[in-house]
């Protein structure tokens, strides 16, 4: 017998919150306003961490705080009232990756769980047996653990400890994200949230006595990628994610788009819920979920550590940029009297040929053959940012449904 493995998606705004929830996640993981690891995206005040609380419980979906940055000295007067109002605004959980602040977490707020971050290091069942005994209720191990270690560590630690891991999104190079290079460079503190990504540039070599002579390290035609990491997909590997003893399945992406957000949830909430209805070692989603996963914006797929060491298969990716073969059109508002209402999020003209997605359903293509703008009038394309429009069909769609093209 095996646990319910539950579904964890990104949230970096109200946006992404809200397509989260939509396509099915068992728990959401946002950032506020302070001692958050993503730094970029809005986040959510206090005010917004209530009203999100609200609607999330409202469904039986929990929310998880970062607070997962190492803090500066100067910050940490400022702590205690942090975690206090987070708890009164209703967080499930608060992520953490420093000792001290866990112990402010556990005063402060005693009856919030506690959740110790990837940004930790947890590479062994020692370290997360004594997590547990400082009142962690769940570890988010190291992206470099093999689903091997995985299994020996769930084995060495109390069934009560819960085991979370990273099964899509972006990689680190350095390991569980303790990187440098970001300051160094640009004056970006990655471990304070605001990582610039410099893994992701084009390098080249040079010789320090002959300045301006380059040379080429492992590189392609567009350059070398030394430090650049495969995406990682395990969608096609949940059996042996559920083996290993993983309680929660995490997707990487606060600081991803909305769109991204919701289909990625999707396409996750489909294959662990076709899982949970044939739990056999042999299950593999439908061709169609699998798909899911690339028609978003994505680097080269890997499957991580999970199945080969670095020194075996560093997930290095030479590919500079991301792959982006589909493209968001339109969010459906509502459908009635034979018409499709929709709010634009690129233009699409009559004649494209547009893909419904509709969270837990297989994806269906219609073309669009008339198309009228919010008064009425006949248009040819829908120019105008965020504009409202009708498309002609007779399908009858969810508010919130994805209308999507083929990039072209």
């Amino acid at each position: 017998m095996f646990t319910r493995p539950e579904l964890l998606a990104p949230a970096g705004d109200r946006e992404r919150f809200d397509a989260a929830l939509s396509a099915g996640a068992d728990a959401i993981y946002v950032g506020s306003t302070m001692f958050s690891m993503r730094a970029a995206p809005q986040n959510f005040d206090n005010t917004a961490l209530r009203e999100i609380c609200t609607l999330a419980h409202e469904k039986g979906v929990r929310i998880y705080l970062t607070l997962n940055t190492l803090p500066r000295n100067s910050e940490i007067p400022y702590l205690p009232e942090y975690i206090k109002n987070s708890a009164e605004a209703g967080v499930d959980a608060f992520i953490v990756a420093d000792i001290g602040v866990l112990s402010f977490c556990k005063k402060y707020a005693p009856e919030v769980d506690v959740h110790i971050s990837t940004q930790a290091g947890i590479v062994n069942y020692l370290s997360a047996n004594e997590f547990y005994n400082l009142g962690a209720k769940r570890v988010v191990l190291a992206r470099e653990l093999s689903l091997d270690d995985i299994a020996e560590l769930r084995q060495k630690t109390p069934k009560e400890l819960e085991i979370e891991c990273f099964v899509h999104g972006a990689m680190c190079v350095s390991f569980s994200g303790r990187c440098l290079l970001s300051n160094y460079l640009v004056n970006r503190d990655a471990n304070r949230g605001e990582c610039a990504q410099p893994c992701r540039w084009e390098y080249y070599l040079m010789q320090k006595d002959r300045q301006g002579s380059f040379f080429p390290v492992d590189q392609n035609e567009n350059g070398t990628y030394i430090l650049n990491s495969k995406d990682m997909c395990m969608i096609e590997h949940i059996p042996e994610l559920v083996k290993a003893g993983i309680d929660s399945f995490k997707i990487e992406g606060r600081a991803k788009s909305a769109y991204y957000t919701a289909v990625i949830t999707n396409a996750y909430r489909m294959a662990v819920d076709g899982y949970l209805k044939n739990p056999s070692d042999s299950y593999v989603p439908e061709q169609w979920i699998i798909d899911e996963t690339r028609k978003v914006s994505y680097r080269e797929y890997g499957t991580g550590f999970y199945f080969d060491a670095p020194i075996v298969n560093a997930n290095v990716s030479y590919e500079g940029g991301y792959r982006r073969e589909w493209d968001v059109m339109a969010v459906v508002d509502r459908c009635e009297d034979g018409f499709i209402f929709v709010e634009q999020r690129n233009k699409f003209s009559v004649g494209d040929e547009l893909e419904a997605l509709e969270f837990g359903k297989k994806p269906v293509s219609f073309t669009v053959e008339q198309l009228f703008d919010e008064e009425g009038n006949t248009i040819e394309s829908t120019p105008h940012p965020m504009m409202k429009a009708k498309i002609k069909s007779e399908l009858n769609l969810k508010p919130g449904a994805l209308l999507r093209r083929q990039a072209k």
